[in-house]
C-alpha cells in the first residue's frame, strides 16, 4: 500500500518556520523571566504528526543552561501563545535544545587560523 502524501508539499517546513516567527515575538514581548536574555532561535524541527517542536536557541550573553531550563519551564505559556496564533489542529509540544553550531564555527575557525600562522611560520624558516 502506498503511503499517504501530504496535501500541500513542504507543510511541515512551513509550519516550523511560522512557530519559529511567532516564537521568536513571544519570547521577546511576553516572557518576563531574568534567565532568558538575548536569545536568538536558529531552527524549529516539527515531528511529521505535529505533535513536538525541537526549538534550536543561541544566547549572546548568559549561561545557556539556565536559559534552556527557563525556556522548558515556560513551554506551556509559549505553547498557549502559540495556540492562538495558529491555525493549526495540533500544536506541537514545545522542547528547547541549546544549538552550539555557533561556538563549534568560532573552534573550528581558531584551529584553522592556527594551522595557516603555523604553516606561514614554517615557510619563513
Amino acid at each position: 500500500m502506498a503511503a499517504k502524501k501530504s496535501s500541500t508539499p513542504n507543510r511541515g517546513f512551513k509550519v516550523a518556520d511560522q512557530i519559529q516567527r511567532d516564537l521568536t515575538e513571544l519570547i521577546a514581548r511576553e516572557l518576563k523571566d531574568p534567565r532568558v536574555g538575548m536569545v536568538t532561535l536558529q531552527a524549529v524541527e516539527v515531528t511529521p504528526d505535529y505533535a513536538h517542536a525541537k526549538v534550536f536557541f543561541s544566547v549572546l550573553v548568559g549561561d545557556p543552561q539556565a536559559t534552556q531550563e527557563a525556556l522548558n519551564h515556560a513551554a506551556g505559556h509559549l505553547r498557549n501563545g502559540l495556540f492562538k496564533r495558529l491555525h493549526i489542529h495540533t500544536v506541537p509540544t514545545l522542547h528547547f535544545v541549546y544549538d552550539r553550531t555557533q561556538e563549534r564555527a568560532a573552534d573550528m575557525n581558531a584551529l584553522i587560523a592556527k594551522a595557516v600562522s603555523s604553516r606561514a611560520k614554517d615557510a619563513d624558516e
